[in-house]
């Protein structure tokens, strides 16, 4: 019981906004809305009467049972927990809880996505369908994945692929093949343990991200 009130108190919700800065008559069912939140946008699918329905991870479920508590916004503590427990679910907030204070855009996939968008009545349907605890992984199956296949009828995420692509352009170039050779020429030589196997290693593991980049 302490426990929970230590971390009720550490994951309290830090910001409090007026309901008045956003128009809801701006919203359709079936709108696909993204704010920014913590390293990464948060995409959300728009019900109808101020409920968005969107896929957060929340530490909150998984040390708690009361509803209350897990009702209230899910402030960027408890989403960074939930993300590393890979803890999440699909809920329904309020306009302003979702949003966490940030400016709304209103369907900006369908610049980007080359599918066209579904009816808004079936993607809030789809929406909808998958309220409830999920299997989270930040990569392969994250906000974006959800809303994309509620929108789009495919389940893929932007934000994933820039950053999987960033991240192989700084492993996979040349500059870490230097790197990964002068590294294990010098772990050898500080261990005195240059071997045929040692060096062929370091050789091989350097060529391969050589060739990769």
């Amino acid at each position: 019981m302490f426990l929970y009130q230590l971390l009720n108190f550490f994951f309290a919700a830090s910001k409090k906004e007026d309901d008045s800065k956003y128009d809801l008559s701006l919203y359709k069912r079936g709108d696909l809305l993204e704010v920014p939140r913590t390293l990464f946008t948060h995409f959300g699918i728009y019900l109808g009467d101020n409920r968005v329905a969107h896929l957060i991870p929340d530490i909150l479920p998984a040390i708690t049972k009361d509803k209350s508590a897990i009702a209230k916004m899910v402030t960027n503590n408890r989403l960074l927990m939930g993300v590393i427990t890979k803890v999440a679910s699909v809920r329904v907030d309020s306009v302003v809880d979702f949003a966490y204070g940030s400016d709304i855009l209103i369907n900006h996939m369908d610049k980007v996505c080359s599918q066209p968008p579904l009816d808004g009545e079936e993607v809030a349907r789809r929406a909808e369908k998958l309220l409830g605890s999920v299997t989270y992984s930040l990569l392969w199956y994250n906000c974006e994945h959800y809303v994309m296949y509620c929108r789009y009828g495919t389940a893929i995420s932007y934000q994933t692929y820039q950053f999987c692509t960033t991240v192989r352009k700084l492993v996979f170039s040349r500059l870490s093949a230097y790197l990964t050779a002068v590294c294990g020429v010098c772990f050898m030589l500080y261990l005195s343990c240059v071997t045929p196997l040692t060096v062929l290693l370091t050789v091989l593991v350097s060529f391969t991200i050589w060739m990769a980049s």
